[in-house]
Order: structure tokens, then sequence, then C-alpha cells
């Protein structure tokens, strides 16, 4: 029976993904991230299971990636869609850039394909994952930025212009040639050959973990005192610090 505790754990993950997608595509976008953030707790949780069990299978390792094709990769494809939808018509319906005519038992869709370009996100996070099921090198480390990473990174945004409440804020993440170069780098990163330390702890020591527990460490503090605008910031410190971290190794 336990054998399939973190196989479980993992269709949680794939629940939250489908409950997310409805939200998202509704325009729901708070509730969308909140079950994203769920996912990724399951996600997160379903390999600690495994490793803990002893009950790591092929099948773990499919079921997972396929899991966070759909909550680390469709979801987030969807929310910049609106958001893209959003820079254009000033408001929060992204729909609105769609017009339905029927007549003689015709449909014509008329729409503008600008939003379209944000499943450039699930495209790239599905060739990553593809990418990752059959990569033997990234069992302690990624190569390249994991998708969950990248859908807080995604999800953040409509949180920031919820909840910030910083009309400067609002104008930039708005802006459509931010939310472009925001897609374009996103798809970069998720497929660029950078190595990128895991959140994954063989034992708790110090020693052996010292950047997991340093970027923990300001992760929280930065999101109490920054809170969704902390976000952003806790990926681009994750960059970095792998980078400073690959220097130091190969320097050493």
């Amino acid at each position: 029976m336990k054998r399939h505790i973190p196989n479980l754990i993992t269709l949680l993950n794939v629940f939250c993904g489908c409950i997310a997608t409805v939200f998202a595509v509704q325009n729901q976008l708070e509730m969308a991230a909140i079950f994203v953030f769920l996912g990724i707790f399951f996600d997160f949780f379903d390999g600690l299971a495994a490793r803990a069990l002893h009950v790591k299978s092929e099948l773990g390792l499919q079921l997972d990636s396929l899991a966070d094709v759909i909550t680390s990769g469709l979801v987030p494809g969807i929310v910049m869609f609106q958001l893209l939808g959003m820079s254009m018509t000033g408001g929060w319906n992204a729909g609105e850039m769609f017009g339905y005519d029927r007549s003689d038992y015709g449909l014509s869709i008329l729409f503008n394909p600008l939003p379209l370009l944000g499943f450039l996100i699930t495209l790239a996070s599905a060739y990553r994952l593809a990418k990752f099921n059959i990569d033997e090198n990234q069992t302690s480390s990624f190569i390249g930025l994991p998708t969950p990473a990248n859908a807080l990174l995604i999800l953040s945004l409509p949180l920031i212009l919820l909840y910030q409440n910083n009309d400067i804020l609002n104008e930039i993440i708005l802006n459509q040639w931010f939310l472009i170069g925001v897609t374009l780098l996103s798809t970069y990163l998720l497929n660029a050959k950078i190595p990128l330390f895991a959140l994954k702890f063989e034992n708790w020591g110090f020693k052996d973990n010292a950047l997991r527990y340093i970027f923990i460490s300001i992760s929280l503090v930065l999101l109490l005192t920054l809170q969704f605008l902390a976000v952003p910031i806790i990926i681009v410190f994750y960059v970095l610090s792998s980078l400073v971290a690959n220097l130091q190794t190969k320097n050493g």
C-alpha cells in the first residue's frame, strides 16, 4: 500500500491543477493562484514521501511531470493569456478580446492573437518537463528554472495587482511590453542550460545545506516584508545565487 502513497499525493497535484485551470479560464486569478500553490505543495511532498518510504518508481517520475504540465505549465499560460488581454482592454476580462457573431449556422470568431503568446509558457514548460524525465543529470540540481518556480513567478503578477495597491507597479505589470518580456524570459529560463540548486535535503546538516538554509531564510524575510512583490525578487535571487554558487564551485 505504501508504494501508492506518493502517487496519490501527485494526483492531488493534478486535481489542484484542474481546479486552478477552471478558475484561470474564468479569470478568477486569485483562486487560480491558491490552487496552484496547493498543487506545488503536493508536488514538493510527493517527492519527500517517495524518499521517506523508499518507493521511488519510473511511474512516479512520469506522473509527477504530467501533473506539473497542468499545474505549473497550463495554468501559468492561461494566466499570462488573461494578463495580456487585460493589458489591451484595461480590464480584468481577456474574453473581451473575442467577439461572437452567430448567423446562418455559422460562428465567426474574431480575436487579437497577442494574448495567445502567453501559451509560450505552457509550451516551454511541457518541453522542459519532457527533457527532465530523460535527463539523468538533474537528480540533485536542476538545469534551467523548475516549472513550479516559474509558475510562482507568473501567478505572483495578478496577486501584486490585487494586493500591493501600487499604481506604479500596476502600470508596469499591465504594460504589454513588460508582459511580453516576462513571457519570453520565462520561456528562456525554463530551458536554459543554467545549473540551479534544488531544495532537496539529503540530510539536515548546515554545512551540506548552507545555501539552501540561507536562501530559505532570506526568502521568508522578503515574503514578510514585501508580500507578493517578494516572489519575483526571490526567483531572481534564486537564479543569481545559483550562478554565484556555480562560479565558486568552478574556482574552488
